[in-house]
């Protein structure tokens, strides 16, 4: 009679660190629990967080396993590099190690069941170096657990140690944190995740495309785990050829309810060019194929944020791009100003925030971007002021003007320069801004509602988030007041003085007057209440 086949195991589980070599993405806490190992400078109590599927739980594994390991001859001490053939190491990994407890304290949250552990820390570790209790999701611990726990934290046998894991560490009381040695475990970068994906699949028997595998890596967003079990489900969706299945892009598209990248860049392109009709038809076909209008908009903020990062002069690299996204994204940036992109990127956030609420999703992705489509359009409510004022009905009658008229609102009531601000602040009895404004900011670029400036040494470092609330209160309108490092006209007060010292060095080189003062040596050049007047 043949063998029953064992069970399977999901990947999450199979390819789980069994040392801290195959531990991604950690290097940091590795190196610096490496070291404390060597130099015998061992903390009684760990604290790893972070958030879910990053190796909280195996980390604290694998530092059972590092403090109990004897080697392979039985004699060996603590090492950052168990040799996981030991009975220590392989009690451990099996879970079945009589000195190494392991709690969920999501259902052990009282003080007795913390009690069971204060009594039990009395006793020598039966076969074990060290006896480590491992208390997972510790923040779900009661009050009163957590007081009954910190005396034992702060001053435990030396035999005992604590490894506790848990994704919100705001929840642990501070008098545990401060007994405790705190590791954060960083989600894990893309590249990482989709290059143990490839070790994976190539030990499952399993073919995948690069592109799929980055598809996973980014929907994990950060965590192994999670990334494991869609790609669990990708093998399970892949098609049977006639040999290994083959987990393709497409294939993971579709499964996730994803948008490929070159749809995303067809429908931005859409939109900034204002091909209603288009967009509208690309839209319904990424629907119609799967795609999630929620995906769909998330997909048009990250490529708006690439173009953005690259108008600032980052190089924007990621899993998958080519050389078309590359050259798209370039030339977009050459093309759009920051202030058109802040706004891009305002209007699809709200739209974003709609899609995730809505009864009607996919209608409601429609309308948010015709929304914008519609707002693209518009000139910046500085622009529109100026062309009501100067160019009366004929430049309001332009079909942008009309277009923003009826949603502009309070923004066409904005001040039209930086000078019309400043005496708008001295008139609302705003003064000290006011003054502020006028002596301490070199103007970088006022576009209302938004204004960059530089900042002299004498500016409050409070300024911006004074002026921005004011401004709101002023105009009814949201303003992003920023300060830059980019060049800068004089301020109000430098041009000012500037100019004084232009009129005075003409007044004395006026011959009657070159002719007193050299004929009056002591007489100087004054001036006085009036402006624009001086008197010798």
């Amino acid at each position: 009679m043949s063998d029953s086949p064992q069970p399977y195991r999901v990947l999450a589980r199979k390819y789980r660190p069994r040392n801290f070599r195959e531990l991604i993405g950690q290097d940091a806490m590795v190196q610096t629990l490496g070291n404390a190992i060597k130099r015998g400078r061992l903390a009684h109590a760990f604290l790893m967080t972070g958030v879910r599927g990053v190796g909280k739980t195996s980390t604290a594994r694998l530092i059972a396993k590092a403090l109990n390991c004897i080697g392979e001859d039985g004699h060996g001490g603590p090492t950052i590099d168990p040799c996981g053939v030991c009975e220590p190491c392989r009690a451990i990994a099996e879970g079945r190690h009589i000195d190494v407890v392991e709690m969920d304290a999501a259902s052990h949250t009282g003080v007795d069941d913390v009690r069971e552990i204060i009594e039990a820390v009395r006793y020598a570790a039966v076969s074990a170096r060290y006896k480590i209790y491992i208390i997972d999701e510790v923040h779900m611990l009661s009050k009163n657990a957590f007081n009954a726990l910190l005396k034992t934290l702060e001053e435990p046998p030396a035999h005992v140690k604590f490894l506790f894991a848990t994704t919100e560490v705001n929840k642990v009381p501070v008098t545990v944190l401060s007994r405790c040695q705190r590791f954060d475990l960083r989600r894990i970068p893309a590249e990482l995740l989709a290059g143990h994906f490839a070790h994976v699949v190539e030990a499952e028997g399993v073919g995948a495309e690069a592109d799929a595998l980055s598809l996973i890596a980014q929907a994990a967003e950060g965590s192994a785990r999670d990334g494991l079990s869609i790609l669990d489900q990708a093998i399970a969706h892949a098609e049977m050829g006639e040999g290994e299945p083959m987990v393709t892009a497409t294939q993971v598209r579709d499964m996730l309810g994803l948008s490929d990248r070159g749809s995303v860049r067809r429908l931005l392109g859409l939109l900034l060019e204002g091909d209603t009709a288009a967009l509208l038809s690309g839209v319904r076909d990424q629907y119609a194929l799967g795609v999630e209008p929620l995906a769909l908009m998330r997909g048009l903020l990250e490529l708006v944020h690439a173009v953005t990062l690259v108008k600032a002069g980052r190089d924007v690299v990621s899993p998958g791009q080519s050389a078309e996204e590359r050259e798209a994204l370039a030339d977009w940036a050459s093309h759009l100003g920051f202030a058109p992109l802040h706004r891009l990127w305002q209007l699809l956030l709200k739209g974003h925030d709609e899609v995730a609420g809505a009864i009607l999703p996919i209608e409601s992705c429609e309308m948010a971007l015709l929304r914008i489509m519609h707002a693209a359009t518009m000139p910046d409510p500085g622009e529109l002021a100026r062309l009501l004022r100067e160019g009366g009905p004929a430049a309001a009658a332009t079909p942008g003007a009309v277009a923003a008229a009826p949603s502009a609102g309070p923004a066409a009531n904005l001040p039209a320069t930086f000078e019309d601000l400043i005496e708008a602040l001295w008139q609302k009895g705003k003064g000290q801004l006011a003054q502020e404004l006028h002596d301490c900011v070199g103007l970088v670029r006022y576009a209302p509602p938004e204004l960059e400036y530089r900042a002299t040494p004498q500016l409050p470092s409070d300024f911006a988030t004074r002026l921005t609330q004011t401004l709101r209160e002023m105009t009814g309108s949201g303003w992003r007041v920023t300060a830059s490092d980019a060049a800068a006209q004089p301020t109000l007060l430098e041009r000012e003085e500037a100019a004084k010292a232009e009129a005075r060095a003409d007044i004395l080189e006026i011959p009657v007057v070159k002719a007193a003062m050299a004929a009056f040596p002591d007489a100087a050049l004054v001036e006085t209440d009036q402006p624009e007047q001086w008197s010798a």
